[in-house]
């Protein structure tokens, strides 16, 4: 079984192709991969490796662990399972209605106002 692993500390002139190749001294190297900023494209410091096995990974968290890279100390260790962030497209604040700082209510500031859709008596 696998074991995926978090590599952190990364310069940002390190490569996916230098990760394979680091690890791949200890073991079988499933995927290798250092994550990049979506606009720029740029590193940014940390990367993933998958090891073929659960003893591998151990052995490459050992042997890595704090070692230079480049002129920076790897931090190696076991990934943690990805948290769920919610919707991040930008919908996930309510929608429409509820008077929150910004929102088309207008009226009084506590107890409900009225909305631009309230007759005005």
């Amino acid at each position: 079984m696998s074991i995926k692993l978090y590599v952190g500390n990364l310069s940002f002139q390190t490569s996916s192709d230098d990760l394979q190749k680091l690890f791949a001294q200890v073991g079988t190297v499933e995927s290798a991969t250092v994550v990049e900023d979506r606009e720029t494209g740029r590193s940014r410091g940390f990367g993933f490796v998958e090891m073929a096995s659960k003893e591998e990974g151990q052995k490459a968290i050992e042997e890595f662990n704090g070692k230079d890279l480049n002129g920076r100390n790897l931090t190696v260790n076991e990934a943690r399972p990805r948290e769920d962030r919610g919707n991040r497209g930008g919908g996930g604040r309510g929608g429409f209605g509820g008077n929150r700082g910004g929102g088309r209510n207008f009226g009084g500031g506590g107890g409900g106002g009225r909305s631009d859709r309230s007759p005005r008596w």
